[in-house]
């Protein structure tokens, strides 16, 4: 299905060196703001109270929100668990303050506004296993891009399995730092978020690659340049109705998902963005000036001759 057809190749690669100066800038910028800003990490990373409440009617997310953050805890997490009745309540660690002081006055304030609030469970997560959880999404992150790269090694060549990762790498520090510039709680819905850009972007990436792949079969007389130009252009109309439809439902995300999801979307917006302009300017400009040709993909056609044997 297409939604419109370009029959004028457009020349993305003339402009490639100056598009990767920018996000050469733009990768240098995002590195910069992690090492001086950090990320901010929300409290299933740096360890606090959690605490499980339940109203005999629908609770009001948003009024048991507010209450949270007039007790001062600016910086805490509050939705529903199980059912719209039952809600879990996170709150990062204070010192001088024990989880039996905070679950307390957390449940003192919210009896106030309904006495029939019940407290169901209160636990500590401490430090160590925001930490292990730390670990284990580095891990997650670290196989995701061996498999990439094993993959489109396997299934292209050498050249572009190293442009593939260099743009999704790209698109996963840019992501950082956007959330370490503007210091947004990093918690582990914004890992999945990041892990789901990882895995779409490289789709992108694939599309374009076997795009380019199938014109070096067609397109003989054409330069290395023109083939990938072509392959681009070619891709457009999927691509912008694959990429329309996912941002929409990304976008609904955003503005009606509310706060539980109001970072895990904005960082697959960013992730969406980035992964489009990633693939075209980033990848195939990167497969180009590590100078894939025609011969990396297209194995040489061997014919007999009168005597049996096989020449080139």
């Amino acid at each position: 299905m297409e939604l419109f057809r370009i029959k004028k190749t457009i020349p993305f690669m003339r402009h490639a060196l100056v598009f990767n100066a920018i996000s050469a800038l733009t990768f240098v910028a995002a590195v910069f703001f992690l090492f001086t800003n950090g990320l901010h990490f929300s409290i299933e990373f740096k360890g606090g109270t959690l605490i499980e409440v339940a109203y005999k009617n629908v609770a009001n997310i948003e009024e048991v929100r507010k209450t949270v953050e007039s007790l001062g805890y600016t910086d805490n997490q509050v939705q529903n668990f199980g059912t719209a009745h039952d809600v879990m309540i996170r709150l990062p660690a204070q010192l001088g303050v024990n989880t039996a002081q905070q679950s307390g006055k957390v449940l003192e304030a919210l009896k106030q506004k309904d006495a029939d609030v019940e407290l169901r469970r209160v636990e500590y997560v401490g430090p160590q296993v925001g930490e292990e959880l730390a670990q284990n999404g580095l891990t997650a992150l670290a196989m995701v891009i061996i498999g990439i790269m094993i993959y489109l090694a396997v299934r292209f060549e050498w050249k572009f399995a190293v442009a593939a990762i260099i743009a999704n790498m790209h698109d996963v520090i840019i992501i950082l730092g956007f959330f370490a510039f503007f210091q947004w709680e990093f918690s582990l819905t914004v890992l999945a978020a990041v892990l789901a850009v990882l895995g779409y972007s490289v789709n992108e990436s694939v599309v374009i690659f076997d795009r380019i792949r199938e014109n070096f079969r067609t397109q003989r007389k054409s330069s290395v340049t023109e083939v990938i130009d072509s392959a681009i252009t070619s891709t457009i109309s999927r691509t912008v109705i694959t990429h329309g439809c996912t941002q929409m439902m990304v976008l609904s995300m955003l503005l009606f998902g509310g706060p539980s999801l109001h970072f895990f979307a904005i960082a697959l917006t960013i992730g969406i963005c980035f992964g489009i302009y990633s693939s075209v300017f980033v990848a195939a400009a990167v497969a180009m000036w590590l100078g894939v040709k025609r011969e990396d993909l297209i194995k040489p056609i061997k014919e007999k001759d009168e005597t049996g044997g096989a020449v080139v």
